[in-house]
């Protein structure tokens, strides 16, 4: 049974034409979720043969595939079941409604069991899909991918990745509906509901995601935590004993128990019931269940990632009366149940478009604001606000020029969400007109505001801006020192292969942050990142540069950025424009017949610019290149790449970085090949040699060396083998 914190009960979701009527019609007054005062939970006599029938898909699915994890899937069919067909608001046939609840699979391992669900409520998941499970070219890949799969949010698999996405979905919900909802227009008011297991809670990205959570008081989330006591190592009670509900209770979660979650489905519906009525904090539902359940391996770590034998998956058919000797068998009844839950869910969204249309006539500035922002759409001329620069005016750190260009675009672009991990004031990442996200009653900030305070929690707060921007009418900013953005590498790689537009403020770029060491220093993660696909790493040399690193951002609607900004001033180059900077690459020194071409970013660049004028007074002929983003210079047409970095002299690559990856664009590097020391920024710079003197005789080496060895030199650009091009999916 149901061991709540209250007894409070509440009502079936599988209800009459009239109360569905009715519902809608409370909808339309304000109240989109179920009336608080509905009938307790009524069994129905299709529910056990629909859990059946879910488990026996499961078998069937990775049985079929060979591989896979059926465990946690069978396990939690109970739960799932429940949560769909009682409680649960979506569309199948419009994937992208809205208002829609979100649903999120942290165990993404346990796939299986949400595109059985997703088939069962008429999305695009046919059982032919179901039976290419874990092929080429899929809907059905072996973990959930947002970018495939119609109805999958956002893709997990990474443990406790999906949690903080939930996290994510909730803050923007919260958000949302405090900026949007009007009396009598309750637009926005959707939960979010996700399943997690026992890896997802040991993963230190959850415990911060979910410390936050608490601290925000998201009443809007629902977490239902999947006990079954297994994992891969075996039992749980080899490395995982804590007591989950105390340490969530200590983060400002209601806590819910469910004994029996194999079976227990009026405790299930109890739990959801009473998670859904408390409003001022989220819930963590923890559920008992039994992996594998129906299996002759449940209840071991066998059946986690292995199919059930032939003889299993029969006996297991037979155990709950379903016919042996038939695969991918779904009953009649059970598809008539999901039936209704879709059906019920188109009228929901068809209720809810009146309800935008209504409130277009009584909000109408806030109606176009809304729909601008759900599409994706930036205002119109939104881009002349970026600031331009001479080189006459005074030197910056780029992190001033980022400052000054979120003052500027926070108040014409309302859909920008900044925040910090505790470094705001190092990332500049709050402008003056910012008002702090949270709970109203804190009296720290409103759910209306568009500054959060992650606190100590890079790689938490990595996840949650997938979560914000996987919402939808968000686009998030998060700032860190750049080394530290190494702390959320996994967000970060989850962000560019679901294409989630999230953008990081990561300051104090280099050795020359100076005095905080080598410990701060980054020296390795631009070459991390860099190698990353669909990752823009922007470094720029001054404001023009940080401007058109903006613009981009802001522009690639599926490709997440990086903006390495230093703490050092750095001055406005002759030849920057925002225009040059957006095609990654440029030529901010050119001179005919060169001897050398320097190619550099961020504050090397400057140097690099003063060294080339030493060596002309040598009599040696020095172009100099800017390539603030490697990426975006990769996407341009190859005359004009190689008109850039073009034949003829050798092309030396310098930056007080790690020099891997240079060799694609320069002949010669002269970068960091150890970590770096603590000391005033000049005095590092000068100890490895980044200064113009030191420069130029590097210079001055290669072009000897290559006059030495003679023969034509060819741009570093062409190759015998071209990389080929293919965007994931």
């Amino acid at each position: 049974m149901c061991n709540a914190c209250s007894t409070r009960e509440r009502g079936g979701r599988e209800r009459t034409e009239d109360s569905i009527r009715e519902s809608i019609h409370r909808f339309h007054a304000g109240v989109f979720s179920p009336p608080a005062n509905m009938t307790a939970f009524t069994a129905h006599t299709s529910d056990g043969l629909s859990v059946a029938t879910i488990r026996a898909l499961v078998a069937d699915v990775v049985g079929h595939a060979g591989c896979g994890h059926p465990g946690s899937a069978m396990g939690m069919a109970p739960v799932a079941h429940i949560l769909f067909t009682r409680f649960f608001n979506a569309n199948p046939k419009n994937p992208k409604w809205f208002n829609r609840d979100r649903f999120i699979l942290s165990n993404g391992h346990a796939c299986v069991l949400q595109y059985i669900i997703l088939h069962l409520l008429g999305y695009k998941m046919s059982i032919d899909d179901l039976k290419q499970f874990r092929e080429l070219d899929s809907i059905t890949p072996g973990h959930p991918e947002a970018v495939l799969t119609d109805g999958v949010e956002v893709t997990t698999g990474p443990l406790g990745q999906g949690i903080a996405n939930g996290v994510g979905l909730a803050i923007a919900q919260a958000h949302m509906a405090a900026t949007y909802n009007k009396d009598k227009f309750n637009l926005i008011s959707n939960y979010t509901y996700v399943f997690t297991g026992d890896g997802c809670l040991m993963e230190g990205v959850s415990a911060e995601a979910a410390s936050l959570a608490g601290h925000l008081q998201l009443g809007n989330l629902i977490m239902v935590y999947d006990d079954n006591h297994i994992t891969i190592d075996g039992d749980t009670a080899v490395a995982f004993t804590e007591d989950v509900e105390k340490r969530f209770q200590a983060y400002g979660w209601q806590t819910l128990r469910v004994d029996d979650g194999n079976s227990d489905l009026e405790g299930i519906y109890n739990a959801f019931a009473e998670a859904r009525e408390e409003r001022g904090r989220p819930t963590l539902i923890h559920l008992r269940t039994t992996i594998g359940y129906g299996s002759a391996l449940q209840g071991t770590s066998t059946i986690h990632g292995a199919p059930l034998e032939a003889d299993d998956i029969r006996a297991l058919k037979a155990k709950f009366g379903l016919p042996i000797d038939q695969s991918f068998r779904t009953p009649k009844e059970t598809y008539e149940v999901y039936a209704r839950v879709a059906a019920r869910g188109a009228r929901l969204e068809t209720a809810w478009n009146d309800l935008l249309t209504s409130y277009s006539k009584a909000y109408p500035m806030e109606h176009a604001e809304l729909t601008r922002r759900i599409s994706g759409k930036l205002p119109i001329g939104w881009e002349k606000a970026l600031p331009t620069y001479k080189p006459t005016d005074p030197p910056q750190t780029t992190r001033n020029f980022s400052e000054t260009l979120l003052g500027t675009l926070a108040p014409k672009l309302p859909e920008l969400m900044s925040g910090s991990a505790d470094l705001t004031e190092a990332n500049l990442t709050r402008t003056e007109t910012m008002v702090d996200f949270q709970a109203d009653r804190t009296g720290l900030g409103s759910y209306k505001g568009t500054y959060i305070r992650f606190g100590v929690r890079e790689h938490a707060m990595g996840a949650i801006a997938n979560g914000l921007n996987a919402y939808g009418g968000i686009i998030p900013f998060v700032g860190t020192l750049l080394n530290f953005v190494g702390y959320a590498a996994g967000a970060v790689r989850l962000s560019a292969l679901s294409r989630h537009q999230v953008i990081w403020i990561a300051t104090h770029d280099s050795i020359g942050l100076g005095e905080d060491g080598p410990t701060h220093q980054p020296i390795e993660t631009a070459a991390h990142f860099r190698a990353m696909p669909n990752l823009d790493f922007w470094r720029p040399a001054d404001g023009n540069e940080t401007s058109a690193a903006y613009y981009s951002a802001l522009t690639r609607r599926q490709t997440p950025s990086i903006l390495a900004l230093s703490r050092q001033d750095l001055p406005n180059l002759e030849g920057s424009s925002i225009e040059n900077a957006l095609r990654g690459g440029y030529v901010v020194r050119e001179i005919e017949t060169e001897d050398l071409t320097i190619v550099s970013t961020g504050s090397e660049v400057s140097i690099a610019l003063e060294a080339a004028k030493q060596l002309g007074g040598e009599g040696i002929k020095a172009r100099v290149v800017s390539l603030p983003c490697w990426s975006i210079f990769d996407l341009q047409p190859a005359t004009y790449k190689l008109s850039v970095l073009r034949s003829g002299a050798p092309v030396l690559a310098l930056e007080a970085l790690s020099t891997l990856g240079w060799q694609k664009y320069s002949h010669e590097v002269y970068g960091m090949t150890t970590f770096g020391v603590c000391g005033p920024w000049p005095k590092v710079y000068a100890k490895f040699g980044f200064t113009p003197s030191d420069v130029a005789r590097v210079g001055r080496d290669v072009v000897d060396f290559y006059s030495a060895k003679g023969g034509r030199v060819i741009s570093p650009l062409i190759k015998a083998v071209r990389p080929v091009a293919r965007a994931h999916l």
